[in-house]
């Protein structure tokens, strides 16, 4: 930790040089300056852990955890974003370059435990934090398989340091139901299920669910499912409208209010390393998130 004397604020120095001799533009990388939010008071709100989970993939599961974070970080709440998909989308989409990761979510998971706090990034949006993966997540996973208490590593590298500096946690889970979905799911008190509105997306559900109310009963007794999210929505089809009505026919869990439409801006906003709410501030998907992230805080 050093002081800034600038803005009178600690700085954990996060330091990646190693063995490995700096040359050229690595010099500039090597050592950065991560500023964390001010710990928390006793008594503050307790820490919202939420997974946004489906097995199936290609339903929006990333675009919605950049972007609801980056809603939420508009409002003023420090988030601290997780990805736990080995493809690393979450962290190139809020601007980290994969060939400056050093240390990664493998790493936490992995039988080194490193801690979150040597690996968590500032991005350049503010209120926005990151803990990066990288591929070799998928490998850690197969590791994980002969690990003791294997379901509960990342429940407990969140606890204790993450209640202190942040208020929302954002999970972004891979397109499986294994161990790295699971430890996402043990780790977080509530889920988003992003839900395609076509057949195939929402008869994948049942399975997911299973899962779902598995840990609940045996893990994870505080889990619950904050609501069903329509993606990709397009109201001018006849099947998009035939299936938001079954999905909330189906009864058993809230759907949101809002739905999330496929568009251009949506497209390009990870191009640029920020949220929907910074890249394109005035458009509807911009709008569309802020109602969504009312929606989770009112819901709690």
């Amino acid at each position: 930790m050093r002081l800034c004397t600038t803005t009178g604020r600690f700085l954990h120095v996060v330091d990646n040089r190693g063995d490995r001799p700096m040359a050229g533009a690595y010099d500039q990388q090597v050592a950065r300056a991560t500023v964390f939010p001010p710990a928390l008071d006793e008594g503050d709100a307790l820490t919202k852990v939420i997974s946004i989970a489906n097995q199936k993939g290609g339903v929006g599961k990333t675009t919605c955890s950049i972007n609801l974070g980056g809603a939420l970080a508009e409002r003023g709440y420090r988030v601290l974003c997780v990805d736990m998909d080995p493809q690393a989308n979450m962290t190139v989409g809020l601007g980290i370059s994969l060939s400056d990761v050093r240390h990664s979510m493998a790493d936490v998971l992995s039988e080194d435990r490193v801690t979150l706090d040597e690996i968590v990034r500032e991005t350049e949006t503010p209120g926005l934090w990151i803990v990066p993966a990288t591929l070799e997540l998928a490998s850690t996973e197969v590791e994980l398989f002969t690990a003791i208490g294997r379901e509960m590593v990342l429940r407990d590298a969140l606890d204790g340091w993450v209640e202190r500096q942040f208020d929302v946690v954002i999970i972004d889970c891979p397109p499986t139901l294994g161990l790295l979905t699971i430890n996402a799911l043990v780790a977080s008190s509530r889920v988003i299920i992003p839900v395609q509105t076509q057949y195939y997306a929402i008869k994948g559900l049942t399975a997911l669910i299973k899962v779902i109310n598995t840990i609940k009963l045996k893990l994870n007794h505080d889990l619950e499912v904050l609501g069903l999210l329509p993606t990709f929505y397009d109201g001018r089809t006849v099947l998009a409208r035939e299936m938001l009505e079954n999905l909330r026919g189906l009864g058993d869990h809230r759907v949101f209010n809002t739905m999330i439409k496929n568009t251009v801006k949506l497209g390009e906003a990870p191009l640029t390393g920020r949220p929907i709410t910074e890249y394109a501030t005035n458009s509807a998907a911009a709008r569309a998130f802020r109602d969504l992230a009312q929606e989770v805080m009112e819901l709690g």
